[in-house]
């Protein structure tokens, strides 16, 4: 046992003697561990962590999870960062069309102000190139004159009813809203902050299928304004996947076979009522337009080449021009000032407005269930898209359904929004 010895004086109040004090504090003996020269070790890592209470085991997961939120958090924020560039090319596109469209809007008004009066214009000079040819004065200023503004009429004639302003006009006003639309629909999908790689590859489609839907350039990308068919507009990207539905008579994600019949319904009647009206109207525009179109040229053309025979010995030489002249003038304004072009290409676009609203049926009933857009939710903004309430539209599935029974056709329009 060892000792320690310590000395403390102690102050007495009956003597300055001092008291020496002896104190032994006993300390264990500790094992002497064994250390060598020849095998010397360290107590290990591991020991050590064993002896605390953790591992690696315990470390690394949360190191890992970690790294993990991080990486995912970056890869969001990177789907994200790819939504906001696109949000911003739809944006310029949305004032790229805008200010085409009121341009182009402008071309039709000029134009046909400009051609109306150069028709008109020559069309007096040959009345005028008449009356002068009886009383014996010259004629040649008058029958040049006519005969060129009636052929700078032709030619300006015939470049208008070829690109159709009214239409390319109309083509811009509706690719405005449209990429408002799909801008909304981008701002509100950020908003909700739940955005995919789907998602990104998805609105990437559709800004390219709008894009080629309504080109800006009219060289080599015009939409063709006299197609031998009338055809409706395609704005839409194509799906090309097609999954398995899966039929349940219990409700699924807002979804049941009650739901399905109801919208197949609907689109019945929307192909046959709606679609075939807006193709029989459209048919019957674009002939108008394409008759109308071949016949303001070729009048001024006529007017062009009688204004070169008009003489003095017969008083008819100059009628033919004149009346060619106004004829045309009649024509181009019905034409043009009514714009039949713009009533040609809105007819196309509420065609492919239902078609787009039938296929978007036809691949979300294909879809599996769960990848489904809330059925609820889908049927409100189908009955919203055609101007009708939730009963309305259920109405009109029953007058389907009850109409094939019968065998008769439905007696009213799917939409009744335009």
């Amino acid at each position: 046992m060892a000792s320690l010895y310590t000395a403390s004086f102690i102050p007495s109040s009956s003597s300055k003697r001092v008291i020496p004090v002896n104190a032994s504090i006993n300390l264990p003996k500790f094992p002497l561990l064994p250390f060598s020269s020849s095998n010397s070790k360290l107590p290990s890592r591991k020991l050590f962590e064993e002896l605390n209470g953790f591992s690696h085991s315990n470390i690394l997961p949360s190191q890992n999870n970690t790294n993990l939120n991080n990486v995912s958090q970056s890869h969001h924020d990177l789907i994200r960062s790819e939504l906001y560039v696109i949000l911003e090319a739809v944006a310029d596109r949305v004032e790229m069309h805008h200010n085409i469209g009121e341009q182009r809007d402008n071309w039709n008004t000029l134009l046909l102000n400009s051609i109306n009066m150069i028709t008109l214009a020559a069309s007096t000079m040959a009345g005028v190139a008449g009356v002068a040819a009886a009383s014996g004065a010259p004629l040649l200023a008058f029958k040049l004159s006519s005969g060129l503004l009636f052929s700078a009429a032709t030619g300006m004639l015939v470049i208008m009813n070829k690109i159709q302003p009214s239409q390319l006009a109309e083509e811009q006003r509706n690719a405005t809203r449209l990429f408002r639309q799909l801008q909304n629909e981008i701002q509100t999908k950020i908003a909700i902050g739940k955005v995919t790689e789907e998602d990104v590859k998805n609105t990437m489609a559709k800004v390219l299928a709008l894009d080629k839907a309504y080109p800006l350039p009219l060289l080599g990308a015009m939409i063709e304004k006299f197609p031998k068919k009338f055809e409706h507009a395609t704005w839409w990207p194509s799906s090309s996947s097609h999954r398995t539905s899966l039929k349940s008579k219990e409700s699924k994600n807002g979804w049941s076979e009650g739901l399905e019949m109801e919208l197949k319904e609907v689109m019945e009647v929307v192909q046959k009522k709606d679609v075939e009206d807006y193709e029989r109207l459209g048919n019957l525009v674009l002939k108008i337009n394409k008759s109308l179109a071949i016949a303001g040229p070729l009048l001024t053309g006529v007017a062009a080449v009688g204004s070169a025979f008009i003489s003095a010995e017969s008083s008819w030489s100059a009628v033919v021009p004149a009346v060619a002249g106004a004829m045309s003038t009649a024509i181009n304004g019905f034409e043009h000032g009514g714009q039949l072009g713009m009533v040609a290409e809105m007819y196309r676009n509420c065609a492919g407005f239902f078609q787009m609203l039938e296929e978007s049926v036809e691949e979300t009933i294909e879809e599996e269930v769960e990848r489904r857009e809330n059925g609820e939710l889908f049927e409100m903004k189908l009955a919203l898209k055609l101007g009708r309430s939730l009963s309305q539209l259920r109405d009109l599935a029953k007058k389907s359904a009850y109409s094939r029974i019968e065998g008769a056709d439905v007696d009213e329009f799917a939409s009744k929004l335009f």
